[in-house]
């Protein structure tokens, strides 16, 4: 669960501004724009959102400072969308399979390791496929994460096919009866091409083993990169089909904002946060608590 308060001090100023305040007038819709820009959303967003919400005050003839604040929440849920679309997606027949992408850096073998470990503890079984070859020790971090989280890992030497290495999961996980096969993958740059393929490559693997597409293809994200974060959403969203959001680094270092902008405009929902360094801080998301901590004033 999100701690209240974790974004102390990005969003104490909606509290800041209505204190002591009685009435709803253009100041306060201003004070609310510059809060919500303040805390990483895109001025696309933060248009649409105090629209909503202004919309919201003149159908419900809403009379105070207070009341205008419960409602920026609904809105702000709202733009998360259903809570249903944030939920991890579950193959009927075969081993769930969730490919994990995103550039270098961003911690995505480490929140694929933290993915393990939660579905782990949940009672499933989970196979590891170590196919970022291309990164020196890659496998051996996640080897490390197999070990403390449980899972079986397949991986072959430095330098081999990203996609034989799936094969082999899969394969290993249908002998295994596993319940999950979750796929590292190397740091991608978007104008890499040929790694953009392998991507396509590893899909088609997928395809050719289940009869069926990955049935997630996650993003790892850092929190703390703000808008660039969502440049590079686009990017792997047009190129490869993202389904899901994993934002790393979502501790209070970051505004938090970015979440309601990546949902907004790209339509692709959030589904897991990393909210400390601990093996058990990924959490799923759920727009109405992320909410509530995001304006939690303590």
């Amino acid at each position: 669960m999100l701690k209240r308060g974790i974004f102390k001090g990005l969003f104490q100023t909606v509290d800041t501004m209505l204190t002591g305040r009685g009435k709803v007038d253009e100041d306060l819709f201003d004070a609310f724009e510059e809060a919500l820009l303040g805390a990483d959303l895109s001025l696309e967003t933060t248009e649409r959102i105090l629209a909503t919400l202004k919309d919201r005050v003149r159908d419900d003839r809403l009379p105070d400072a207070e009341s205008v604040r419960s409602a920026l929440r609904d809105a702000l849920v709202e733009a998360l969308g259903d809570a249903g679309d944030t939920s991890l997606r579950k193959a009927g027949d075969g081993p769930t399979v969730y490919l994990m992408v995103g550039v270098n850096g961003v911690g995505k073998t480490t929140t694929l390791g933290k993915l393990a470990r939660l579905l782990s503890r949940q009672g499933a079984s989970v196979v590891l496929a170590a196919a970022d070859t291309f990164r020196a020790a890659a496998a051996d971090q996640l080897a490390i994460w197999a070990e403390r989280s449980g899972a079986h890992i397949v991986r072959q030497q430095e330098r081999s096919d990203p996609a034989a290495v799936v094969f082999d999961a899969i394969n290993a996980a249908k002998a295994r009866s596993a319940d999950y096969v979750l796929i590292d993958t190397a740091g991608r740059l978007h104008n890499k091409s040929h790694l953009m393929e392998e991507l396509r490559k590893i899909g088609r693997i997928c395809e050719r083993e289940l009869g069926r597409k990955p049935d997630e293809v996650l993003l790892a994200l850092d929190a703390t990169t703000g808008q660039n974060a969502v440049r590079q959403a686009t990017e792997f969203t047009e190129a490869v089909g993202v389904t899901g959001i994993c934002l790393a680094k979502l501790d209070g270092t970051a505004r938090g904002g970015i979440v309601v902008t990546l949902r907004s405009e790209l339509g692709v929902p959030v589904k897991l946060v990393g909210v400390g360094e601990g093996i058990d801080d990924l959490l799923p998301f759920v727009p109405e608590k992320f909410v509530d901590a995001l304006l939690a004033s303590d």
